[in-house]
């Protein structure tokens, strides 16, 4: 099969960015007067979740600075439904992959997947909260805002998600998806985080918007009476600044690797389409219509959970030669998402699995297909492109040339150069 010639690109975002993350951190927690609600000796629970956010340990460390001056016990827990396959001692793990240690925070990390039920929505659904916040004086919720990879609503991923899912800990995390296929998501949002505020001494929350390089783009103290209010603003915001793929039609799209610390899904959908949950292709609103999708590898700190690989139409061997069955089955079940742990059909090269994928896109010549090549979700900066836009690309501003169309490049083995 011939296979089209690739070029290198450069997209061009006008992105707003925090140049000194600690400052911003340290400013907004200043705008909160929190002396008055913090007294010495207290102690406060700091959420961290699994998600690879940008500055993480710096914004971690100063706000945990930030709470020892009043003379607070700060603390991190571990904030997440079932990553980690479901264990305390996987969670903690995540949370020090990323660099958020006891060592380096100064602060014990107390990790458990025990929770308290404090309460029940309207609807009966039971509200559950991680069991040391819940016996914290005061909880500092810390969460990136931004557009969910299933659910379409005024409040997404964000602080709220937080409450629910991350502190709900697995219980929590596992009703709350079983709920969502009965009621609305904004249903189950609203009344189960008012219960959490209402019940579970929330002293603030740490909003964090990301730009389309992956940068810190926003951070902002919400108090908690304003949560629902400003996280609605901010996820309009963060819609504007979430990376796009450079074209809105893609017959295939290579995506050199998956992870939990990208996306929830593994790969994030509002990048690639698909986040119906039906999986339809057409769902009202998305802005990429990609033909099929192959998924090349996962990420190390993903930790064999493949989580989303079933979004994918193909795969690679190696990828699920590395896959933890267990830890992904938990995962999938407990987010109500088992389509998400679906096998694609895999090869064992690049170039087999790109021979069949072109043979699928439709009726064009492999070599005329519209190819993109990317990193991950979160890197979209730069892509590999096939010739197949060259015109497009030559038209328009926002798009630079980095290197011209060449043959793709294999190993022996037949797979790819590394991006």
């Amino acid at each position: 099969m011939k296979f089209p010639k690739m070029m290198r690109l450069a997209q061009h975002f006008q992105v707003a960015k925090v140049e000194d993350v600690a400052a911003q951190v340290r400013a907004e927690l200043a705008g909160l007067n929190l002396g008055a609600k913090v007294k010495p000796g207290q102690t406060v629970a700091v959420p961290v979740g699994s998600r690879g956010i940008a500055n993480l340990p710096l914004i971690i460390k100063t706000l945990i600075e930030e709470l020892k001056k009043l003379g607070a016990e700060p603390f991190i827990v571990p904030a997440m439904g079932s990553h980690g396959g479901g264990t305390a001692e996987g969670q903690r793990a995540i949370v020090e992959g990323y660099g958020v240690t006891e060592e380096r925070m100064g602060v014990p990390i107390r990790a458990t997947m025990e929770v308290v039920q404090v309460g029940q929505t309207p609807n009966g659904i039971p509200v559950f909260f991680d069991k040391y916040s819940f016996q914290a004086d005061h909880v500092a919720v810390v969460g990136r805002v931004k557009p969910h990879t299933d659910f379409h609503g005024e409040i997404e991923s964000g602080l709220h998600k937080m409450m629910l899912i991350g502190l709900g800990k697995h219980e929590g995390a596992k009703v709350y998806h079983q709920a969502i296929v009965t009621y609305s998501f904004d249903q189950i949002i609203s009344s189960v985080a008012q219960e959490v505020i209402d019940r579970c001494r929330i002293l603030f929350g740490l909003a964090i918007v990301e730009n389309q390089n992956d940068e810190t783009g926003l951070i902002e103290a919400v108090p908690p009476e304003r949560f629902a209010q400003r996280e609605k603003e901010l996820l309009v915001l963060a819609k504007k600044w979430i990376p796009k793929l450079p074209f809105p039609q893609v017959d295939l799209l290579i995506v050199d690797q998956i992870g939990k610390n990208i996306s929830g899904s593994g790969l994030d959908t509002n990048v690639v389409g698909r986040k119906s949950r039906f999986h339809r292709p057409d769902q009202a609103g998305e802005r990429s219509r990609v033909t099929r999708i192959y998924v090349r590898d996962l990420t190390d700190e993903t930790h064999g959970n493949a989580t989303g690989v079933g979004v994918a139409d193909f795969t690679h061997k190696n990828l699920v030669d590395k896959v933890d069955w267990e830890m992904t089955y938990i995962n999938c079940l407990t987010g109500n998402e088992p389509r998400c742990g679906h096998i694609p059909i895999f090869f064992d090269s690049d170039r087999k699995v790109l021979e069949a994928a072109l043979g699928t896109v439709g009726y064009v010549a492999p070599e005329r297909a519209r190819v993109v090549r990317i990193r991950n979700t979160l890197e979209v900066r730069e892509v590999l492109a096939s010739e197949a836009y060259l015109e497009e690309v030559e038209a328009r501003e926002d798009l630079i040339v980095l290197e011209p169309p060449a043959e793709m490049v294999f190993d022996q083995e037949g797979n790819l150069a590394p991006f």
